[in-house]
């Protein structure tokens, strides 16, 4: 007879993120990875053997209709979030759905219309959100403590590497820098200052179609964001938040940061928060606490949030031509 208190967890798609994952689970109280499921049956049992889990299927079918799962983790390419996640819902499953929600607006209006048919929970998994340095600069900034913000600058690149098979280069698996990495700056911008009045994107692309480089200002009344997102090099990886009465860095790497400063009067503040393994511990205890509570969506990244930033990319996709329906 399975404890009140655990949740069972399947995962779908068994690549680099699905092990950090899987590694993270481990050390939350609670948490029982139960199934895994891979197109690859061999793919399938060495990973369920890394991790000790009991089942490994290699048909996604097989795991929704997997009667012991609480709730399902889709980490498998941008294209097929969708799908997976309104047959997850479907089949009476909670969903953590991989950043990006979707590829596009209307599939994450599907995907949070099934979550409140079937009175499931459903988040996007922006860890970001959840990381206590992040967490905690961010109440600091609500309160007030560095004025009205006036200007964030957040940047997110490194090097792809051109193989055969790398999702990053694959314009129908929605590859490419925006919707795999310039979703976190564009996310940091929409948490603190909201939805901009207006938008201006520019991008360079790869042979494939996908983009390599993609540049954002968001517009706001009082305030402009300058973004930035790459897979063809390095960059700092940091964040800065200004505003009328200091500011605040979030360390490199800032979407997983253990550490942010505040600058005020000439003073430099710096604030340490390590995290729990790598960080993802927090979104999973998130979703633990929404369905004990048994409430579908969490108040700190809920299905409004999710709708209002995919609408925001959509509008970069269509300013730097972007079409993923090929």
């Amino acid at each position: 007879m399975k404890d009140k208190n655990t949740v069972n967890w399947g995962i779908i798609g068994l690549g680099n993120i699905a092990h950090l994952f899987a590694k993270e689970l481990q050390m939350v109280d609670g948490a029982k990875l139960v199934a895994v499921a891979s197109r690859s049956k061999d793919n399938a049992i060495a990973f369920a053997d890394i991790y000790q889990c009991p089942k490994a299927y290699d048909t996604y079918e097989d795991i929704m209709n997997d009667d012991t799962i609480d709730i399902l983790y889709i980490a498998t390419p941008h294209d097929s979030h969708a799908e997976l996640s309104l047959k997850a819902l479907e089949n009476n499953k909670h969903v953590l759905c991989e950043k990006p929600i979707a590829l596009r607006y209307q599939d994450a209006e599907k995907m949070i219309a099934a979550s409140k048919k079937y009175n499931k929970f459903f988040m996007e998994a922006f860890w970001t959100r959840f990381n206590p340095s992040f967490r905690e600069a961010f109440i600091k900034i609500q309160q007030g403590e560095i004025g009205k913000i006036r200007y964030i600058n957040a940047d997110f690149a490194f090097p792809a590497e051109e193989k055969k098979g790398n999702r990053m280069f694959d314009l129908k698996q929605g590859g490419g820098s925006l919707m795999d990495i310039g979703v976190y700056p564009l996310f940091l911008s929409y948490v603190i200052l909201g939805i901009p009045d207006s938008i201006y994107a520019k991008s360079n692309f790869h042979s494939s179609g996908v983009d390599t480089q993609t540049s954002m200002i968001l517009h706001y009344k009082e305030a402009q964001a300058v973004l930035y997102s790459g897979i063809s090099h390095t960059s700092n990886m940091e964040a800065t938040i200004s505003g009328t009465e200091g500011r605040i860095n979030l360390s490199s790497n800032w979407h997983m940061t253990e550490s942010y400063t505040l600058i005020k009067d000439n003073n430099e503040t710096n604030y340490s928060l390590p995290t729990k393994g790598m960080g993802y511990t927090y979104e999973i205890e998130e979703c633990h606490q929404c369905i004990r509570n048994n409430v579908i969506e969490s108040n700190l990244w809920s299905h409004k949030n999710s709708l209002e930033l995919i609408k925001i990319i959509d509008e970069v996709k269509n300013q730097v031509g972007l079409d993923f329906s090929i």
